[in-house]
């Protein structure tokens, strides 16, 4: 069994949820926001100050 592409590395708060999901084939970051019962939710790719996609250091 391979493993899972994408994964939860970082988890922070309650009622509104920061998660940050690394892609396992990649190692690119990317950022989830949840807000109150998934009212509001977004997804975004995390970037270093020139705008490259940010890379897991441990990955």
């Amino acid at each position: 069994m391979s493993k899972k592409r994408f994964e939860v590395i970082y988890t922070q708060g309650t009622l509104e949820l920061f998660k940050i999901i690394r892609d396992n084939e990649t190692g690119v970051l990317y950022m989830q926001n949840h807000r109150g019962g998934g009212v509001g939710v977004g997804l975004t790719v995390m970037v270093d100050q020139k705008g490259n996609p940010l890379v897991d250091e441990g990955f």
